[in-house]
């Protein structure tokens, strides 16, 4: 599954979601990642996929969205991992651009102390920059990186990044509750995030089952303090606490239209219910996939979810 969607974005519209990268290999295991912890923590750049294989993908996903009459608003690279471990994420950005859609990729950016990383980034139109952090202490236990990697590298990057970037640049900011989420902590963050002068600044909270279940949301006050700490340094700043909504395209086929959204994008119940009335079908597709163990529910702040469960045993790996 290379793509899924499109699916609504809370930044970007309407998304068609590219997953350049394997299950859960990444450069962070974050304590509030809706798609658990970090399996199989690597730094390294390599090949994954064939940017071949990408854009076929690609065509084939957005052939059958436009069939259904779904729009799409961008491509973006949003995989099972931090997309910039593909080495081939520069040379994939250029084989889509025959679509003719805008392309995205948010990234965590713990690559992007490296050059080609960088030259990879700029062939985008738009990128997100993960900035939680800019404590020593505090970014290993948010974001509990890869020991190679190294934060000063981290902001290093990042800003020599904004100086060589020509598109939409935006960063976020995920708050978590007693972690990052303090007025001196967020002024610190706020101070670098001016330095860069992205175009919006976003701060989000955790809105879906996080990878540690003590995670929590920060609290209303302290979102709004984090607001008006950021507003008062940076010229243009969002929250991203909502409910991002339930269009959830339907492309043809059920079953792997759930597994794929959901592998990246774990679902509210009542979104599966408005895509499964999309689709005309009733619920046995999700009760089958549960009990295949494809898939699993969860619950977070009084709402149910289902995602697809990334590992599963070699013989429960086929749909019937």
């Amino acid at each position: 599954m290379l793509t899924f969607g499109p699916v609504p974005s809370r930044r970007l519209g309407r998304s068609v979601g590219i997953n350049n990268i394997p299950p859960k290999f990444c450069t962070y295991s974050c304590v509030y990642c809706q798609l658990g912890r970090t399996i199989k923590m690597e730094a390294e750049r390599r090949v994954f996929y064939p940017s071949e294989d990408i854009q076929k993908s690609v065509g084939e996903r957005i052939a059958s969205a436009e069939k259904r009459g779904e729009s799409i608003d961008y491509l973006t690279f949003v995989p099972d991992g931090e997309p910039t471990m593909d080495t081939q994420l520069g040379k994939a950005i250029e084989r889509i651009r025959f679509a003719g859609k805008k392309i995205a990729v948010i990234t965590n950016s713990s690559l992007i102390g490296n050059e080609m990383v960088r030259e990879d980034l700029k062939k985008a139109d738009w990128v997100s920059v993960k900035i939680d952090s800019v404590q020593e202490d505090i970014w290993h236990r948010i974001n509990r990186p890869h020991r190679s990697l190294n934060l000063n590298s981290v902001l290093n990057g990042i800003l020599s990044f904004s100086k060589e970037f020509s598109g939409r640049l935006v960063t976020e900011t995920m708050l978590v509750r007693d972690l990052n989420d303090s007025e001196a902590h967020m002024k610190d963050v706020a101070d670098f995030i001016k330095k860069i002068s992205p175009e919006i600044s976003y701060l989000s909270v955790p809105t879906r089952p996080p990878a540690e279940k003590w995670v929590g949301p920060p609290t209303e006050e302290a979102i709004i303090r984090a607001y008006h700490v950021f507003s008062s340094e940076l010229r243009s700043v969002e929250t991203l606490i909502g409910y991002e909504g339930n269009a959830f395209a339907f492309t043809g086929d059920v079953k792997r239209d759930l597994l794929d959204i959901t592998a990246v994008h774990p679902m509210r119940e009542e979104a599966v219910n408005e895509f499964l009335k999309k689709a005309g079908s009733d619920w046995s597709p999700v009760d089958q996939l549960i009990e295949q163990g494809l898939m699993v529910r969860k619950s977070f702040q009084k709402n149910i979810f289902y995602a697809r469960k990334l590992f599963v045993s070699q013989n429960n790996q086929g749909l019937s």
